[in-house]
């Protein structure tokens, strides 16, 4: 079905390829996973498919990609889209009309199919992609991991013979993510499509995948049996490292499977000793400093109530993630918190940064919805800009005494307080060039941009020339380079929204050593448990914008299948959340020894 025959394709104003000599061949209603690095290439690979590379990137492409038997150096994109179904990182970029239900219709309209064939493929996706109580909804008022199932759902209504998806569960919750793939695993076992997909939560996918094609960091790439490949890779799932980890050849591929393998393992009874000692040990209120007070915060977009009633707490170094499903309310209630979003109700207060040496003085408080306690890494690194003093009463039940409402100050001020990294970070990206950028941080001041030039490089393991344009940059890049422009004004409050999107497992890892080593207060808005696992103390989660739960790490991810980690579902019930924390465990009965 798709045939790449020695297809080797260089960007513009680059001196190596992306793809060098590749060869490959996706037979039909065949699922391949296609994994590697972040900037190895993926993406080129699946845009060539249709032909967007190199008809819209510009470059030099050498061999030939054919698909279905027609050479896409031949066929134009458009005459292909019958065939194929394309879906990018980024799915608000592909939406050409107003409502849920008219891009779902779209595509089939413009294939000139029949009225009753278009409704009755419109109405299956709707239910297929659990989108039918948006279909009136404007795209534009969506959550972004609602926009990305509209955006799938709008090529699967062509009934495409391949579908190829770039990064399709990224900005999904992981109930969501499962909905959707098992929709595309119908697809492939009724009716025979094909599935290329590219994804960095390789937890999500393998188990779907007949075949894993690798793209190496210098553009050649390898393809083989899932646990073939995936094992040794740096990008492999926690799944595959814990079997690496506990020698378990070949390794197995889904928890199901690692369960049976850890139920003969002699080491279980271990697992499960150290893992129940370490649940035993209660969590601590946290002392340190408070940095930041949300006070019965409510919030609109439109006629959708999408903030309710939310109070917390975020102390000097503590890092909050805040879960739950598509429109819960997660990204709503960060822009209110930054000041962007109005509020209906309630009230917002942040550090101020008039007296940089803070006052050691707090009061010990609790939310309203339960004990705020910590679990893990108390975090060092500097102090966090701002006044800190005393908080009146617990949580929706007090007015805070200090600090300055982040709504209230013009924007320069307001990033004092608040750095804002949104879920498409290129959106703050204004400039032609990274040097511009960088350059202009902070309004032109010299120390912010020589701050940010800093940052980025303490951010990334390779330099970004300065000539470079933001949108020529990998998701991981732009996201760095978002993220030293928010830091170098110094914010004693960061928030992220799904700052993992775009980042493999190394990258990850990185951003999570970075966030625990800095020692500032963060709300990171995430569905990927697996980050939170490693670098949050604490867990709050939205339903409808209400709060629902707030609390430890492992007490919250431990509560439910649906936010647990890989590692905790295998070694259920004992309460590890890591690859690392079983090995630890381990690590425990041989210093006993």
């Amino acid at each position: 079905m798709i045939r790449f025959d020695r297809v080797s394709f260089t960007y513009p104003d680059q001196e190596s390829p992306s793809l060098r000599d590749v060869d490959l061949t996706v037979d039909e209603g065949e699922w391949c996973l296609v994994a590697g690095r972040t900037g190895s290439g993926k993406s080129t690979l699946l845009r060539a498919v249709n032909g967007l590379v190199p008809r819209f990137s510009g470059g030099v492409l050498r061999g030939s990609v054919t698909v279905a038997g027609r050479s896409t150096s031949e066929v134009k994109p458009r005459d292909l889209a019958e065939t194929v179904g394309f879906v990018g990182q980024d799915p608000a970029a592909g939406f050409v009309t107003e409502t849920v239900e008219e891009e779902l219709a779209y595509a089939p309209e413009q294939l000139g199919l029949a009225p009753t064939v278009m409704r009755t493929r419109v109405e299956e996706i709707l239910d297929l992609l659990g989108l039918d109580g948006l279909r009136d909804r404007p795209l534009r008022s969506l959550s972004g991991g609602q926009q990305q199932r509209v955006a799938i759902g709008s090529v699967l209504t062509a009934h495409p013979r391949v579908l190829v998806l770039d990064e399709p569960t990224s900005a999904l919750d992981p109930t969501a993510a499962e909905d959707v793939l098992g929709a595309v695993a119908r697809l492939v076992h009724d009716i025979g499509v094909t599935v290329l997909i590219a994804e960095h939560r390789i937890e999500r996918v393998v188990h779907f995948a007949d075949t894993v094609l690798e793209l190496r960091d210098d553009g050649t790439a390898g393809k083989g049996a899932p646990g073939d490949v995936l094992a040794g890779l740096a990008v492999a799932p926690p799944i595959v490292v814990l079997a690496e980890a506990l020698q378990w050849v070949p390794p197995p591929l889904s928890v199901r499977a690692a369960r049976r393998r850890l139920a003969a393992d002699p080491r279980r009874g271990v697992i499960d000793r150290v893992g129940g000692d370490d649940r035993a040990h209660a969590a601590e209120p946290d002392a340190r400093p408070v940095v930041a007070t949300l006070d019965s915060v409510s919030v609109r977009r439109g006629d959708v109530g999408a903030v309710h009633d939310v109070s917390l707490r975020v102390h000097r170094g503590e890092i909050v993630a805040l879960m739950g499903r598509n429109g819960s309310g997660k990204s709503s209630l960060l822009w209110a918190v930054q000041g962007s979003l109005p509020r209906v109700t309630g009230t917002v207060r942040v550090a101020d940064g008039t007296d940089r040496e803070s006052r050691a003085t707090t009061s010990t408080v609790s939310s309203a919805h339960g004990d705020v306690r910590w679990w893990g890494r108390l975090l060092g690194g500097r102090p966090a800009a701002g006044r800190v003093g005393s908080v009146e009463g617990q949580a929706g039940h007090g007015a805070c005494t200090w600090g300055v409402d982040p709504a209230a100050l013009p924007a320069p001020a307001a990033r004092h307080l608040v750095g804002m990294v949104p879920q498409t970070p290129s959106d703050l990206l204004y400039h032609e060039t990274v040097g511009e950028e960088l350059d202009t941080a902070g309004g032109g001041d010299a120390g912010a941009a020589a701050r940010a030039r800093s940052l980025l490089a303490s951010l990334l393991s390779v330099t970004i020339p300065d000539r470079s344009h933001p949108r020529d940059l990998s998701e991981g890049q732009r996201l760095a380079l978002v993220l030293a422009l928010q830091l170098s004004a110094e914010p004693a409050l960061l928030l992220l929204d799904e700052p993992t999107r775009g980042l493999d497992v190394p990258g990850k890892a990185d951003l999570a050593r970075w966030c625990r080593s800095e020692g500032r207060a963060a709300i990171i808005a995430t569905h990927d448990v697996e980050f939170v696992a490693d670098v949050a103390d604490r867990v709050v989660v939205l339903s409808h914008g209400e709060l629902i739960a707030d609390g430890p790490v492992r007490e919250v991810l431990g509560s439910t299948p649906m936010l647990s980690t890989q590692v905790a579902k295998v070694t259920a019930p004992t309460g590890l959340l890591t690859v690392r924390e079983v090995c630890d465990a381990l690590a425990a009965l041989i210093g006993t020894r």
